[in-house]
């Protein structure tokens, strides 16, 4: 699959707000997070290469950054009936393998994909406090068949900025993944 960059909200944009269903049936909001000092949405998919690259560190990841405050919650908005691997049903079966630790969303009208401007899988928006987008940028610069693991260390210097208050780095490079799989008239632009 070819890699696409995203080009989503710009820094200093609000937290679009979303309410979706969780794969354990519960609907979870943005709000939902109003108190952690830090959110990050997670533009994932199950079938991704991008993604199964990175998927056991952004768990990892989770784990170590949830206690710290950082809310995090991941969202799949591919069409599930042209991709039936990104169905709800997967998405749940998915999140038992990887053990995400975070909510996993499903996104099925794709208008929260939309409001962010997600356009890949792995796509990774930092809000802080005030829910602004303080990083919109990669997990790490390793991609499939790379000899390194990934690391996380992009979003880790942005997320342990946020929860010190300090400033977040503005050189961010896209993440780069597999493009949101859209609903046919779905496509924005």
């Amino acid at each position: 699959m070819a890699a696409k960059q995203s080009a989503p909200l710009e820094l200093g944009a609000e937290a679009p707000d979303f309410r979706l269903r969780d794969t354990d049936g519960a609907i979870v909001a943005r709000d939902d997070f109003a108190d952690a000092p830090a959110l990050l949405v997670v533009f994932l998919c199950n079938h991704c290469p991008y993604v199964r690259h990175i998927s056991h560190a952004l768990a990892s990841f989770a784990r170590e950054f949830e206690p710290r405050g950082l809310a995090v919650v991941g969202v799949n908005a591919n069409d599930a009936e042209r991709y039936p691997d990104d169905s709800y049903e997967a998405m749940i079966r998915e999140k038992a393998r990887i053990g995400y630790p975070f909510p996993y969303l499903h996104d099925e009208n794709q208008a929260v994909a939309r409001a962010y401007g997600a356009a890949c899988t792995p796509d990774f928006f930092l809000f802080d406090a005030d829910r602004r987008l303080v990083y919109r940028g990669q997990f790490d610069d390793s991609r499939p068949g790379d000899e390194s693991p990934p690391t996380g260390d992009d979003l880790r210097e942005a997320v342990r900025a946020v929860l010190l208050e300090e400033e977040v780095n503005q050189d961010q490079k896209p993440s780069v993944g597999c493009s949101i799989k859209w609903k046919p008239g779905q496509a924005p632009g």
